[in-house]
């Protein structure tokens, strides 16, 4: 049975468990930080500090949890969660409540970056 562990209100395996192909994990990992530092709103957030003196650390764990979300799920991802995650994210750890259509516009980016990984981890 998968471990699991407790991050930003979601469960989530743990990475341990799971056998990956290390390119297509670096590859979901370098697709991740490039959609994250092309958000403007995220990146206002950190700038700005709107989450705080420790946003720049804030905006990592974001990434990392993405990562963690997307490298580790067996069930189908649906758009509608991802948004929805990414909105209370904003909302909660950078008192940040976008409304330009740009949390729509990233969880697009983040479906199609876990379909490119699911490829590429079943080429292993």
């Amino acid at each position: 049975m998968e471990s699991m562990r407790k991050s930003a209100n979601n469960i989530i395996p743990s990475s341990s468990t799971t056998l990956q192909n290390p390119e297509a994990v670096s590859h979901l990992q370098e697709s991740i930080a490039s959609v994250l530092s092309r958000w403007t709103g995220l990146q206002m957030a950190v700038h700005n500090q709107w989450g705080g003196h420790d946003s720049f650390e804030k905006s990592r764990k974001l990434a990392a949890d993405i990562f963690s979300w997307l490298s580790q799920s067996k069930a189908r991802l649906y758009v509608e969660d991802v948004e929805n995650f990414l909105h209370e994210c904003m909302l909660l750890t950078f008192n940040t409540d976008l409304e330009d259509g740009s949390i729509e516009e990233v969880a697009e980016e983040l479906m199609s970056i876990h379909e490119e990984y699911l490829q590429g981890n079943q080429s292993m």
